[in-house]
């Protein structure tokens, strides 16, 4: 055998140990998230997807774990993450919704060895905490408070945040920044904590925000920690005659809230940009598996952003492409 002969065997039985090598180290990541019927996890999938292309052309590939209800969150959250280690995973992009059922999981996968980003719901310091890389989606009481300083630039003294997944780390700090951002201005605030049952569920949120408004004619404001929870607070809002009498904001986005900002029926909401919490967490996540990239800004920040009068149609050009 000639040298050159042996070189150019040695050269392809190196290159086969590389691609062995690389399919091994491709990523393989698991996240988890909500129901998918929901049009907030129907952005968040859609994000998915489309890092999914990517993942796979890199030889990887991603997975989504969905609860199927909201009744146990963190419990069943905890169990998803387990789910996705006893898989074998490389990697986890995870909502931290309820700590104390979640953390122990995801600190189970991080001694793994499983490479973590929290996404949606959490902080930079619980990541920090936890060994995740990074945390990409909003901070949501600076979120909060900026809706409750919005509401008293509309003038609103009183606000109710109408929260249907009371125990919820996110939703929980969403209502106290929007408490803290209408107090801090000199008008009031309160929480309205609904049964996690309720989640979902339009005539039971309808019927509350119906009662509460009855109940309390000085009540000028109602926010929604969710877009479809808004649709149902619409309808209440309307049964109780104070359509133009209540400011009206949410959490985020749906096709109906949008076209009552258009109409003005709505006043705003807060849009965090679902698609691009799980495009960039899966994204920068198989990167780092894949190729040891660190990205120096942490947190990864996707909002807060008001979505008002003033910008409603260049919004609702981005809702058409499925992403907004």
């Amino acid at each position: 055998m000639s040298f050159s002969m042996r070189a150019v065997r040695g050269l392809l039985a190196g290159a086969v140990l590389v691609l062995g090598a690389s399919s091994v180290m491709a990523a393989n990541i698991a996240v988890v998230g909500g129901k998918t019927d929901d049009e907030f996890w129907s952005r968040i999938k859609k994000g998915v997807d489309d890092a999914r292309l990517v993942v796979e052309k890199n030889g990887g590939a991603v997975s989504y774990l969905q609860l199927q209800t909201y009744d146990n969150l963190g419990p069943d959250a905890a169990q998803l993450v387990r789910t996705a280690i006893s898989q074998g995973v490389t990697g986890i992009v995870v909502p931290d919704w309820v700590p104390e059922a979640e953390d122990e999981a995801i600190k189970a996968a991080v001694a793994a060895g499983i490479k973590v980003i929290l996404m949606n719901a959490g902080n930079i310091d619980k990541a920090r905490e936890l060994g995740a890389i990074n945390y990409v989606g909003s901070d949501e009481y600076t979120a909060g408070k900026a809706g409750g300083e919005y509401f008293a630039s509309k003038g609103a003294k009183n606000v109710i945040c109408v929260n249907t997944l009371p125990g919820a780390a996110n939703q929980e700090a969403r209502c106290k920044g929007v408490i803290d951002g209408i107090t801090g201005k000199g008008g009031a605030g309160k929480q309205l904590p609904l049964p996690a049952t309720s989640f979902g569920d339009q005539t039971a949120i309808a019927e509350a925000v119906k009662a509460t408004l009855l109940q309390d004619d000085t009540i000028d404001g109602v926010l929604n920690v969710g877009a479809s929870d808004a649709d149902a607070a619409a309808s209440g809002i309307a049964q109780a005659n104070k359509v133009g009498k209540v400011a009206h904001g949410t959490f985020d986005l749906n096709a109906s809230g949008l076209a009552r900002i258009k109409d003005g029926s709505q006043t705003f909401a807060i849009d965090q940009q679902p698609y691009l919490q799980s495009l960039l967490g899966v994204s920068l996540l198989a990167a780092h598996i894949d190729y040891g990239t660190n990205l120096p800004t942490a947190p990864v920040l996707t909002g807060p952003g008001i979505v008002d009068a003033s910008n409603i149609d260049a919004t609702l050009a981005g809702v058409k492409e499925g992403a907004r």
